[in-house]
């Protein structure tokens, strides 16, 4: 699918000293108008949105200022995946710095499940916790807050999920002294698609100005919003383009011993870190103790600072923490394996995949369900056996909303939540049968459908091609949700050369030539063999491209990474 979105491209190049064809990929991303196409290119820090326009902003801060003044214990609540562990991070940080009496708690995932619950409350009064301020969860905690405040607790939420709703539209806020939530209603925050880390890092910046504590201070921190809005998969766009931009420049000068040791553990470099690195190397490392022990163990490893006694164990904890991935990755392949075999022999013809592996670990299913949903291109939920209840994790398509569909089983459920694309949901063992069958009856997809799109900027011959649109293209990143790599399409591409590379046999390197003559050395990342063996009995191909250079033994060349193709017997 070509993107045909109409501005005057040229005008946009001459006013910003772009080529056309950047111009047509910034306007591709709906951003529109001059400030607009400034902020994207040239963003800096001081455009990021004033926190005191946070709906409770101020009063949070006060509250808490008050509590630390008068010595109260103060205990942070967060959750356990990289979002939670950075909120949890930053407002560690910054109520210590601020000289608060506090500590934290992350729930375990299997033990305690998503966000504060009863126990974590009554323990906290057992404690002699004064006051409780929630991070990146406490909004749909309804009850939990009231049992706190009943128990005579002060209670700050600070969260980015939506409200929840009553009936008639209305929104319902948990009974805290204060709710801090950009999806609140009533607040005017420009910008409400920012994460949990990106909440609470406003708020230290709102404790460090009332505390008179240098700005460079908060500046300094900023490497964990950065990379929990990568890790919590938030569109790259608006301010949060600006906070990631700036904080992978950040990282390199990190105060965390722990984050280092971590990057060295992954084997990056930590001055060419891109938010592809965070979202799939980092953040799943930081993910995995939520997943397969405690999340605790992630936070005290980013909470390890140069010169200080614990950073001596911060490689230790960083080379734990990437077995624990590896782990991870092998549970998970072996659930994917299952699945797969599953769907293949059961359930082929169904719309929806609902697909049951009872011994697989809770915590992978939403992970295996996007894998399932990439392979099949169909709405998939997977579900897996706990100890009292099954649990399941959807992932869905562009036309197929995920959350209404499952409002529209809601009797068969014990408990449900998520948006269009993804959902979470736990239900009794013996209505697993039904489940499939109802969402299957009820569904409205057609095969069209099931048909995978690819949405290319533009159809552009490899002629274009110079170093300088290279680097040019560049100036577009951070890529991720909401600000994808381009993808450029050329058809009719004669195949002159190709030799299988890589130890897994996954790469392909060849030399490509235009219908006009001009040659360009091409990657492909597939199958080796099989890829050599077809391309070899065909006369040309067409191809989806980004442009890239190859640097080998000091020389630069032009190249093409393929990212699909056609092939032309």
């Amino acid at each position: 699918m070509l993107q045909t979105k109409r501005a005057d491209f040229s005008g946009i190049a001459a006013r910003f000293h772009i080529s056309p064809v950047t111009a047509r990929i910034i306007r591709n991303r709906d951003v529109e108008g001059e400030t607009a196409i400034d902020r994207y290119l040239n963003g800096t820090l001081d455009q990021l949105y004033d926190p005191h326009l946070m709906k409770d902003m101020d009063k949070a801060a006060s509250l808490i200022l008050e509590k630390i003044q008068a010595g109260a214990r103060i205990r942070i609540v967060g959750d356990y995946d990289i979002d939670g562990v950075c909120s949890t991070y930053l407002l560690y940080r910054g109520l210590s710095r601020c000289g608060g009496h506090v500590d934290y708690q992350i729930p375990e995932r299997i033990r305690d499940g998503y966000g504060i619950n009863e126990s974590i409350i009554r323990k906290a009064k057992e404690d002699g916790i004064d006051t409780i301020v929630t991070c990146d969860n406490g909004i749909a905690a309804l009850e939990q807050v009231r049992l706190a405040k009943e128990l005579g607790m002060t209670v700050i939420v600070t969260d980015h999920h939506e409200v929840v709703r009553a009936e008639d539209g209305s929104q319902i806020l948990p009974e805290a002294d204060a709710v801090v939530n950009p999806h609140r209603d009533d607040c005017p925050y420009p910008f409400a698609g920012i994460c949990g880390g990106v909440v609470a890092y406003k708020l230290v910046q709102v404790l460090y100005e009332q505390n008179r504590i240098p700005e460079q201070e908060w500046k300094d921190m900023l490497e964990f919003a950065a990379i929990a809005t990568v890790g919590d998969v938030m569109k790259l766009q608006d301010e949060n383009r600006i906070i990631v931009r700036w904080g992978l420049k950040q990282i390199p000068h990190t105060a965390s011993a722990g984050l280092r040791a971590l990057v060295e553990a992954c084997g990056l470099d930590i001055c060419n870190l891109t938010a592809y690195h965070i979202g799939f190397v980092i953040g799943p490392c930081l993910n995995a103790s939520g997943r397969l022990k405690t999340a605790q163990l992630a936070l005290e490893l980013l909470l390890c600072e140069a010169g200080t006694p614990a950073a001596l164990r911060a490689e230790e904890m960083a080379a734990e923490l990437k077995l624990l991935n590896e782990e991870r990755k092998d549970m998970t392949q072996a659930g994917m394996e299952q699945a797969f075999e599953q769907v293949d022999t059961e359930l082929a013809d169904d719309d929806v995949l609902v697909v049951y592996l009872p011994d697989c670990h809770e915590s992978l299913a939403g992970i295996i369900a996007g894998r399932v949903r990439e392979a099949y291109n169909k709405p998939s939920f997977v579900l897996t056996k706990g100890e009292d209840c099954v649990k399941g994790s959807g992932r869905s398509i562009e036309s197929y909303h995920m959350y209404r569909a499952l409002c529209g089983v809601r009797d068969l459920l014990l408990k449900f939540g998520g948006h269009p694309m993804a959902a979470g949901f736990s239900l009794k063992e013996e209505n697993v049968g039904e489940f499939r069958r109802r969402l299957n009856e009820q569904s409205t997809l057609t095969r069209e459908d099931f048909i995978p799109k690819i949405w290319i900027d533009v159809a552009m011959p490899l002629e274009y091609i110079s170093e300088a649109l290279v680097n040019e293209l560049k100036s577009l990143e951070p890529f991720g949700q909401g600000n994808e790599k381009p993808q450029f399409a050329q058809k009719n591409l004669r195949i002159r050369s190709l030799r299988a590379l890589g130890r897994n046999n996954n790469a392909v390197r060849m030399t490509v030539v235009t219908e006009q003559g001009r040659p360009m050395e091409a990657m492909v990342f597939t199958e080796a063999d099989k890829f050599v063996e077809e391309a070899k009995n065909s006369r040309s191909m067409d191809v989806i491209y980004y442009p890239d250079i190859n640097e080998y033994n000091g020389n630069r060349t032009l190249q093409i990474v393929v990212r699909a193709y056609k092939l032309h017997a």
